[in-house]
């Protein structure tokens, strides 16, 4: 089995405020590793390895690093320490409604989307009437953008990265939001997804979605890797923490 996402030593630090900001030289000297006064580390000395395949939870407390660690994978943030490698490209179910246009209609938006996800014209043109099924908008396809609910453009941005065809899946707590009908089709397309031999990186506060779609868990606590283990295993750990 190979290697889809190789974490090691990873570490990422943040500005608490404004203040203590880093210079210019500082981001390129590669030399500076202290905290400067109002700076945090959000991860750090993290290590892990997902093969092709595996279907991985990411648990822990609001605030210990789970968003960043996604993030980390995506390639949105770079880490100060360490390094990771993504095998394959990545389908990002995270922060999904950003980058769409609101006066751009819902067609348009589409094909600008899926464009920039990488998909080629040809491939939008034989998706697209899926992705309007999907996203149940066959009414709105000429509708602006901004003029959609929220739950609309939520089911729009999930029907569109959903049809991408990455190896790996990053998801980050999509699967709360929606009406209960669609968190179903949400669920049963994961579920296709992951039977094509897809990797699944989910972040999640719901217990029953990640004893559901992984197999393996990841715990973390303030900025550090707990506890690596089967999910059940690192749930039992969570909740016993938490308790």
């Amino acid at each position: 089995m190979n290697t889809a996402i190789e974490v090691q030593d990873l570490g990422v630090r943040f500005r608490r405020n404004r203040r203590g900001r880093r210079s210019f030289k500082d981001l390129f000297a590669g030399s500076e590793r202290r905290s400067r006064p109002g700076e945090f580390w959000a991860l750090r000395g993290v290590s892990f390895s997902v093969q092709q395949g595996e279907s991985i939870g990411v648990v822990g407390r609001n605030g210990q690093g789970k968003s960043t660690l996604l993030r980390l994978v995506a390639g949105v943030l770079l880490a100060d320490e360490g390094t990771v490698t993504v095998n394959g490209g990545v389908a990002p179910l995270i922060e999904i409604t950003g980058g769409f246009v609101g006066d751009l209609s819902v067609r348009e938006n589409v094909r600008l989307t899926a464009g920039l996800h990488g998909m080629s014209r040809a491939e939008i043109s034989r998706r697209y009437d899926d992705i309007i099924s999907f996203a149940e908008l066959a009414d709105f396809e000429d509708t602006p953008y901004k003029h959609l609910s929220n739950g609309m453009k939520v089911r729009l941005a999930f029907s569109v990265v959903s049809q991408l065809d990455e190896p790996i899946l990053l998801v980050d707590e999509v699967l709360a939001v929606g009406d209960k009908a669609f968190r179903e089709k949400c669920y049963k397309r994961i579920d296709e997804l992951l039977s094509e031999g897809r990797t699944l990186f989910f972040v999640s506060h719901n217990e029953r979605d990640l004893r559901r779609f992984c197999t393996r868990g990841l715990y973390l606590d303030k900025g550090s890797l707990v506890l690596d283990a089967s999910i059940a295993e690192v749930l039992d750990r969570y909740n016993g923490d938490a308790s």
